[in-house]
């Protein structure tokens, strides 16, 4: 059982003792901490959070512990109820409010939830923001609200439906190619709030949308992360339907996955490739993604004529980064896409629409658009972490090993060969260290992670 404090929220697993995992008490003491954060950023009469969960079995509880904290504090709540991470965000700056919550946990297993925690421009907290958010929760320095001051919720469940409308009214949305294209798709929703929002949207572009696990009762069927070997059932449906694509997401909805007419993956890393090739053929610009993700973002930017740079891992450094460069998108090499045009956020309804945009353009079959881009191949590996376990001092022994190569240095250890790469880090999300790798062939890659994970093994005494 586990509490993992990070820029990525705060994150655990339910039940368990008090600090050691997520329970009611610490849903509380961090909520309230960021309630104090609120008031501390601008002083006002009113202050206004939007919340929003995914389907897990824990988030109707944990986001009524959230909500009624904050009315404790004197903040008005805008409940959006069952929502998307990438809908709340929207709804943020839409509702004028002072910051918003989803409660979700993403990939992780349904034991799993947490608070992800957005400022008024409905983006993720930076580092500094986060780490004052721990601050105020470890000093229990909160005030609450006296009887005729407290908050009061309101509940708007409209807002995957306005969310659909903004990505719709994206200039490079080509909805009468969609349409024309009558596309027969299938959605894997793993049974969270994918299973709403995918299928309301495809419907809103012409598409014919099959529905596979749709149902957002918080029962995940598979694995929620969505990767080949969780998928079989997608890909057994998409063949079954005779369908041009299937399409997954996490049960937040800011990862987004394909697979080919075949019941192939195209690849989650080459998500936001081809939505990047999409916008970069039509408005030239410069790409971000974060250093674990492929090579073949850079190639592509660069064929357009762009500029393209690597962040650290963490969404909030992705964006800090397009911001900087001027990026007009960039994302994620985990199926994450983030297209400013509508909002700083993964958005996996932004790239459905992105992608269904660019397949209908261009007349082909998936398979075929997928045979268009560079061919590299991923390796993802971990090693858990165990109690005593200095990962700050393996991360230096690997960077002293390996000092002659081509070394950054920004998030954990990345090392750059001439026709591969590795990147191992510290997870933000579980208690592991993550071994990205990538090579011209997946064997290639697979070898080189293995090497380095004896390697760590033995710097380790593991």
């Amino acid at each position: 059982m586990t509490l993992i404090k990070s820029i990525s929220g705060i994150r655990g697993t339910i039940g368990g003792k008090v600090g050691d995992n997520l329970t009611p008490i610490d849903a509380v003491k961090f909520a309230s901490a960021y309630g104090v954060w609120l008031k501390q950023q601008r002083n006002k009469d009113n202050y206004r959070v939007v919340v929003g969960r995914d389907a897990r079995i824990s988030g109707e509880m944990i986001q009524n512990l959230v909500m009624n904290t904050l009315v404790g504090m004197g903040i008005h709540v805008i409940d959006l109820g069952l929502s998307t991470t990438p809908t709340v965000e929207v709804a943020v700056p839409m509702e004028h409010a002072d910051g918003g919550i989803i409660l979700t946990a993403s990939h992780n297993p349904k034991q799993w939830n947490a608070l992800k925690l957005l400022n008024a421009k409905g983006e993720f907290l930076n580092g500094e923001e986060g780490a004052k958010i721990l601050e105020i929760a470890e000093s229990g320095e909160m005030n609450f609200a006296e009887v005729d001051d407290l908050g009061e919720i309101t509940k708007n469940e409209a807002y995957i439906d306005i969310h659909i409308d903004e990505v719709l009214k994206m200039p490079l949305v080509n909805k009468k190619a969609i349409e024309d294209a009558q596309f027969r798709v299938v959605v894997d929703g793993v049974n969270s709030t994918g299973g709403i929002a995918i299928p309301l949207l495809l419907e809103r572009l012409g598409v014919h949308a099959i529905k596979l696990f749709c149902e957002p009762n918080g029962q995940f069927p598979h694995n929620p992360e969505p990767l080949k070997e969780h998928l079989y059932d997608l890909a057994a449906e998409v063949i079954k339907e005779k369908a041009d694509l299937g399409i997954v997401v996490d049960p937040d909805v800011d990862r987004l996955a394909f697979m080919d007419e075949n019941g192939e993956m195209f690849g989650e890393e080459y998500t936001l490739v081809a939505c990047a090739d999409y916008v970069l053929s039509k408005t030239p610009g410069n790409t971000v993604s974060n250093m674990s993700s492929t090579r073949a973002l850079r190639d592509v930017t660069e064929k357009q004529g762009g500029t393209y740079e690597a962040s650290a891992v963490g969404e909030v450094n992705v964006v800090e980064l397009m911001k900087k460069n001027n990026a007009i998108i960039g994302g994620e090499g985990n199926g994450g896409i983030i297209y400013p045009e509508l909002h700083y956020g993964r958005d996996a309804l932004v790239g459905v629409a992105l992608f269904l945009s660019l397949l209908a353009e261009k007349k082909m079959k998936t398979s075929e658009l997928r045979a268009t881009y560079p061919n590299y191949f991923m390796g993802k590996k971990k090693i858990e972490l165990t109690p005593g376990m200095d990962v700050d001092g393996i991360l230096a022994k690997m960077e002293d090993r390996y000092q002659n190569e081509n070394l950054t240095t920004i998030d954990g250890v990345k090392i750059d060969f001439s026709n591969s790469w590795v990147h191992l880090r510290k997870s933000n999300t579980e208690p592991i260290i993550r071994i990205y790798t990538e090579a011209p062939s997946q064997e290639e890659a697979d070898a080189l992670g293995d090497k380095i994970i004896s390697e760590i093994k033995t710097i380790a005494n593991i």
